[in-house]
């Protein structure tokens, strides 16, 4: 089983032909609310892909807003530990959506801030933990070190970004960070392969965007360009890669399997609108993977120069779909 342990938000999404910038007003279109948030938008990528049963601790007022996000989940099939809050309203997310697919994000965490390292449940049972950062940071520590003190897997996605302590990180078995995260991390400015000398995790993930993915795993490189789509929406493509690397791994997929899963279920989840409306159903994954040719030596050649990687012969990359 998985537990994932952080926020869920109600997403207020406008659409504008682009982004503003400070002191400029813009004339949206569309207008939708979807429930979102890091943590049950990879609850919700982690149950759709399938093979294991995932659990969601949130934080949740006592307001409308709970309600589309429960039924949400529960459509999902997440079985959710919510911690009521009668006095913070339920988390929301402010997301404008340009007509190039690119998104800025405000979250007004509320209930989120609740959760407690008391309101952990019991991990019997559990493989995998997966956190992220949009909830108390005292938590997130207590979290990963009861779950690291039970043999159970700690997979932290470090999003928003922010300094993160020793402590934190020596309870982390896996880190899955995009590229502004792993330089705050790191705290260093430089390559990928130079900023990931600094982190002394086991194993560390960086989403790279249209250029792919590559995981650092015991000294051994793993790439994975990207599958080539038309974005729509990249909004929840970080949560959709994480809860679906955490399913595949979960389910004994190597690190190089769950990458390309993970990878392709990220693509999928840019090609709709919304965050938990775009997640993908295993389903879907397998068969767009199906499609996919496995990556040329030229893509792969690209990606690890943009990575400043070490010399092909120490890299480790899928061998089938």
């Amino acid at each position: 089983m998985i537990l994932v342990a952080g926020s869920a938000n109600l997403d207020f999404v406008v659409r504008a032909n682009h982004i503003p910038q400070p002191g400029e007003t813009v004339l949206g279109r569309d207008f939708k609310t979807f429930p979102g948030g890091k943590g049950a938008n990879q609850a919700v990528a982690a149950a759709r892909a399938g093979g294991s049963v995932t659990h969601l601790l949130a934080g949740l007022g006592a307001d409308a807003f709970a309600a589309p996000i429960e039924a949400s989940l529960q459509e999902a099939g997440v079985i959710l530990h919510a911690v009521r809050v009668s006095d913070q309203p339920s988390g929301t997310a402010f997301i404008c959506v340009s007509d190039d697919a690119e998104n800025a994000i405000t979250v007004a965490p509320g209930a989120n801030m609740a959760l407690a390292p008391e309101n952990l449940p019991p991990l019997t049972g559990f493989s995998h933990l997966l956190l992220q950062l949009e909830t108390p940071l005292d938590s997130v520590t207590a979290y990963a070190q009861a779950a690291r003190a039970q043999g159970v897997c700690v997979v932290l996605n470090a999003a928003p970004a922010q300094a993160l302590s020793d402590a934190l990180l020596a309870a982390v078995d896996i880190l899955v960070v995009n590229e502004g995260e792993l330089a705050t991390v790191a705290r260093h400015q430089g390559s990928i392969a130079e900023c990931l000398k600094k982190i002394q995790v086991p194993t560390v993930v960086v989403t790279l965007g249209h250029h792919g993915a590559c995981a650092r795993l015991q000294g051994t490189w793993i790439l994975q360009p990207a599958f080539a789509i038309t974005p729509v929406d990249t909004t929840a493509a970080g949560d959709t890669f994480c809860g679906t690397l955490v399913a595949a791994l979960s389910q004994g997929q190597d690190m190089a399997q769950a990458l390309r899963q993970a990878s392709a279920a990220g693509a999928l989840a840019c090609t709709q609108l919304g965050a938990q409306s775009s997640i993908p159903a295993a389903a879907d994954v397998a068969a767009f993977v199906a499609t996919q040719a496995l990556h040329s030596a030229q893509e792969l050649s690209q990606l690890r120069q943009f990575c400043g990687l070490p010399a092909p012969t120490a890299l480790h990359t899928p061998t089938s779909n």
